[in-house]
C-alpha cells in the first residue's frame, strides 16, 4: 500500500504541473482539470489517513472536515456569514445549495496533511489542552496556503466576491473563516476520536502528506508570479515557509 500511495503522489504531482502550467501562460485551466486534480488529492490523502490513522479515525475526519465546510460554506454563499459575500461559478462541476460537491473533498485534502503537522508541532500533553493547541495551529497552517491559494483561483475563476476586499480583492474576514472551518473540524474530530488518539511521529510514512501540503503551496506561489499576483505569490513564501522549516527536521533527520 505504502508504494502505492507514492505511485498516486507521483500522479498528483503531475495534475499539479499541468495545472499550474496554465496559469504560468496567462490561460485558465480546462473546467476538467482541477476537478479531476482534486479528486487524485482526496483518495490520496484519505488512504494516506486510513493507513495512518487507521479507518475509523480517518473517516471520523473526513467526516468532521467535510460536514463543518459544508455547511459553513452553504451558510456563507447563502447569507454572506463566515467568510463574506460571494458564490462558486461553475467551474468545480455541479453544487448543492450553492457549494460545489468537490468542495468538502478539497478541504479535506489540505486540511489532513495541516492536522498531522500540528500534532507532531504541538509541545502539549494534556489531552484537553492539546486538542485545543492541535486545533488552533491546523486552522493557522490550513489558512496560510489560502492567503496564496484564493487569489490565485479568483483570478482563475472559481468564485467571485461580490466585495472589493483589502487582500487582493478578498476580505479578510474570509482567512478569519477558513481559521474557524478548521478550528472546529479538528477540534471536533479530537472530540470524538479522543480514545484513539494515540499519536506518534512516523517520518518515512509522513512524507507524502508533508510532499502534498509543500507542493500544492510551491505550485500556486510559483505559477501566481506569472499571473500578476506577485504580492500574494511573496506573502505566501512567508507564511509556508515556517512550517516548512519547522517540520521538515521532524521528517528527514530520520534514516528510513
Amino acid at each position: 500500500m505504502h508504494r502505492r500511495l507514492w505511485y498516486l503522489l507521483g500522479i498528483y504531482a503531475l495534475l499539479i504541473v499541468y495545472v499550474e502550467t496554465f496559469f504560468v501562460r496567462g490561460l485558465r485551466p480546462p473546467l476538467w482539470i482541477t476537478p479531476l486534480t482534486t479528486l487524485v488529492g482526496f483518495v490520496l490523502t484519505l488512504l494516506h489517513a486510513m493507513q495512518r490513522l487507521g479507518r475509523r479515525p480517518a473517516l471520523t475526519l473526513l467526516a468532521t472536515t467535510a460536514f463543518v465546510s459544508f455547511l459553513f460554506e452553504a451558510l456563507g454563499v447563502a447569507t454572506g456569514w463566515v467568510y463574506g459575500p460571494y458564490h462558486y461559478t461553475d467551474r468545480l462541476g455541479p453544487r448543492l445549495f450553492g457549494v460545489p460537491f468537490l468542495i468538502p473533498l478539497a478541504w479535506f485534502l489540505m486540511a489532513y496533511p495541516s492536522y498531522l503537522f500540528a500534532e507532531m508541532l504541538s509541545p502539549v500533553t494534556s489531552p484537553a489542552r492539546r486538542s485545543l493547541w492541535v486545533a488552533t495551529l491546523s486552522g493557522l497552517i490550513m489558512t496560510s496556503w489560502d492567503l496564496v491559494m484564493d487569489p490565485q483561483m479568483v483570478r482563475g475563476g472559481h468564485w467571485v466576491w461580490e466585495v472589493e476586499g483589502p487582500y487582493f480583492g478578498i476580505p479578510l474576514r474570509n482567512f478569519w473563516g477558513w481559521w474557524l472551518t478548521i478550528f472546529v473540524s479538528i477540534w471536533l474530530f479530537r472530540w470524538l476520536s479522543r480514545a484513539e488518539n494515540r499519536w506518534e511521529i512516523e517520518p518515512a510514512m509522513d512524507r507524502i502528506p508533508w510532499l502534498v501540503y509543500f507542493l500544492t503551496a510551491g505550485a500556486s506561489i510559483f505559477s501566481s508570479f506569472f499571473i500578476g499576483l506577485e504580492g500574494s505569490a511573496m506573502v505566501g513564501i512567508f507564511v509556508i515557509l515556517p512550517w516548512l522549516l519547522l517540520t521538515a527536521p521532524h521528517l528527514f533527520s530520520h534514516a528510513g
